[in-house]
């Protein structure tokens, strides 16, 4: 196939923590790009971004929002992402499909910190990025100390692109280190060029003296200039910051103000100029550009009326309307413009669209057409850390329930749910409360399923202490015909934590005859599903010793009968105990918060065993530990607000273990079988 040269377009994903401003610096690129004429505003509602009722409810991104504009006669893809860590799998995702992201954050030293997983997230994957550091009129720290405290989260080397003129409420404008102009800032227009303000002339050379040394790391001729003291040229330096920015090895650093516009037309020029091309992107994915249409899919989104669309970006080939990928036949595409859709007939390699009725493609998928198969990264599903128990408040609506729980976890796959085995709940698992809340949200508006939550019932189990050599059981019913006879001994006694169930006989003499047998098994093991705590038994061994059977009114289900009266008599002798499941839990902090976490775990009758540097992690711990689930719960929400948002922990169940006497008191008592004794 012939090679395809890819031009025309830039994608490039806004990121960055929570309220520091990117749907309204998403707004502001549109705008000041002619693709709106009316800037939106958070408060009223009406932004390109945040387009979905659940966005709007909470005034904050929920979900992947895509624009487009054509600025310098490329066009700009923009994925607007959420910024809140209980939304990360959609930034994450999206981060696969771009060219460059801006990463926006506010100039405030104290929350760079929230910065730390984002930036590792880009390097790992080397994400070309740059900084757009917003609000500056509202900045209280000192700009160096903020520049400083960037430098510290970031494993790339930063580098100014401008220095900012003034100081909080007092900023007029900025000083271009690449042409050393200064401008002046205007609210809704372009920036005017003013003299270089002599106060800063030390500092601007300073700034662009770290620029160019950082940027001759990675270019000897560059270096040689500035050893012989040799002013490089402007063209120059740019094509060392698109080198060096397309390679991922620095991070340039702009300032504005995007609710007034300051600073967003030099950020869009610089990504014009400095960005790299799709085809750079995809050389550096090992992707061949040819005429095979290869696509991946970024997102999932249902929409109430035109059902399923896959936002896609376009490595390879040119996608049509109608194509079949995967051996599916898309349903149409689209431009999206938030909630607008813009139908296309075709898209170019480079281009992000949405594609229609995509049915059983997943985000993440690789989209190809003949069977030519290729495999790319992706984003690996977040693993939940929050839970709800969820009952339909209509029961009639219980068979609908599964399928659209299916189309949420197409939408968003850090959603997880199942049907506890034990407990029977329907369990919604997620990244906290308020990302469960959107998805409740969109069951109730989507597909009219609204829901009543609980917390979900820990899994506790139960065992014995002491064996009882020998019970007895005996069941004998009598009417008008054939009656019932079945009549056990037992034997009960306990195994090691972790063996189970053991079921064997040792009949002599065929008092119990062996077509008797598994009636006797399955008679142990219906009770054991609910022992004398009301809770399912383990590691608990059974033997059939001896019975007696009568020739006409013995049966299989008469044994069986008999066997759970010898279980009803014989647990309670055998001293239940009840057995809470431990998690083993990984819990991932920058080091200054190791201490409060070794706390933490310690308030929750956790067990520390032991705590090391997090690996490729700089500044950070990684701490191990023994958790009772029963303390669960809520772990992620006091983590967050512990650590500014930033920790994060891993987990899986490990074993059973005792519960403390107090506990069980408390477990036993919630439960209604305080005293030990009986069924549930």
């Amino acid at each position: 196939m012939s090679e395809k040269v890819l031009s025309g377009s830039r994608n490039v994903a806004i990121v960055g923590p929570y309220l520091s401003g990117k749907t309204t610096l998403l707004e502001s690129l549109l705008f000041v790009a002619g693709a709106i004429s009316r800037k939106g505003k958070i408060s009223e509602k009406n932004t390109v971004g945040d387009s979905s009722p659940e966005a709007r409810d909470r005034q904050m991104t929920v979900e992947v929002n895509a624009a487009s504009a054509e600025y310098g006669g490329v066009c700009f893809n923009f994925l607007d992402c959420p910024g809140s860590v209980e939304f990360t799998q959609e930034t994450y995702s999206a981060l696969f499909g771009v060219d460059a992201a801006i990463v926006v954050c506010e100039p405030d030293k104290a929350r760079v910190l929230t910065l730390a997983p984002l930036f590792q997230f880009l390097d790992d994957w080397e994400i070309p990025h740059l900084v757009f550091i917003n609000k500056m009129d509202r900045a209280n720290d000192n700009f160096a100390d903020i520049l400083e405290a960037l430098k510290g989260v970031s494993s790339r080397p930063l580098v100014l692109h401008q220095y900012p003129i003034g100081q909080g409420e007092h900023l007029k404008g900025f000083i271009d280190l690449v042409t050393e102009q200064a401008y002046q800032y205007h609210p809704g227009a372009p920036a005017d060029p003013i003299p270089l303000p002599d106060d800063l002339k030390e500092a601007e050379h300073a700034a662009r003296v770290e620029l160019l040394e950082t940027l001759a790391d990675f270019d000897d001729h560059l270096l040689e200039e500035l050893l012989e003291d040799i002013t490089p040229p402007e063209d120059e330096i740019v094509t060392d910051l698109k080198m060096e920015l397309g390679a991922d090895l620095v991070v340039p650093v702009f300032i504005g103000v995007a609710e007034q516009d300051f600073g967003v037309r030099p950020l869009l020029t610089a990504l014009l100029r400095e960005a790299p091309e799709p085809e750079v992107t995809a050389e550096r994915r090992g992707i061949l550009v040819n005429d095979n249409p290869l696509a991946q899919v970024l997102k999932t989104y249902y929409t109430p009326q035109g059902g399923k669309l896959s936002l896609v970006r376009v490595w390879s080939g040119t996608l049509t309307d109608g194509m079949t990928l995967n051996g599916v036949r898309m349903g149409g595409m689209y431009r999206l413009m938030g909630q607008q859709q813009l139908s296309l007939t075709g898209a170019p390699a480079g281009s992000i669209v949405a594609l229609a009725r995509m049915e059983g493609i997943k985000t993440g998928d690789v989209l190809t057409t003949n069977g030519y198969r290729v495999d790319l990264p992706k984003a690996e599903a977040i693993a939940p850390v929050y839970a709800l128990a969820l009952t339909t408040e209509n029961r009639n609506d219980d068979v609908k329930l599964s399928g659209a729980l299916n189309k949420l976890l197409e939408e968003d796959p850090s959603l997880y749910w199942e049907q506890h085995g034990d407990t029977r709940e329907v369990i919604l698992w997620g990244q906290g409360d308020i990302h469960l809340k959107v998805a409740l949200d969109r069951l109730r508006r989507k597909y009219n399923l609204p829901m009543s939550t609980h917390l979900p019932q820990v899994p506790y189990k139960e065992t014995i202490r002491k064996s009882v050599p020998k019970v007895h059981g005996r069941y004998k019913h009598q009417t008008g015909g054939h009656g019932q006879f079945g009549d056990v001994y037992l034997e009960i006694k306990p195994l090691p934590r972790g063996e189970g169930f053991q079921f064997q006989e040792t009949i002599v003499g065929g008092v119990v005859p062996k077509q008797y047998i598994p009636g006797v098994e399955t008679g142990v093991r219906e009770y054991l599903a609910h022992g004398p705590l009301g809770f399912p038994v383990v590691d608990v061994a059974v033997t059939l010793k001896d019975g007696s059977y009568h020739t006409v009114d013995s049966s299989e289900q008469a044994f069986k009968m008999a066997a759970r009266l010898a279980m009803q008599e014989g647990m309670v002798q055998c001293e239940p105990q009840l057995l809470e499941p431990i998690l083993a839990i990984a819990i991932s902090v920058p080091n200054e918060f190791t201490s409060k976490v070794l706390r933490l775990i310690n308030g929750r009758r956790g067990q520390v065993l032991g705590y090391d540097a997090k690996e490729n992690w700089r500044g950070w711990d990684e701490v191990q530990a023994y958790l009772p689930q029963a303390e669960m719960h809520d772990l992620i929400v006091e983590l967050r607000s512990l650590t500014m948002g930033v920790g994060f922990f891993r987990w899986q169940f490990d074993h059973l273990q005792e519960v403390p006497d107090k506990v069980a008191e408390r477990v036993l008592a919630k439960n209604g079988n305080g005293n030990g004794n009986g069924n549930r």
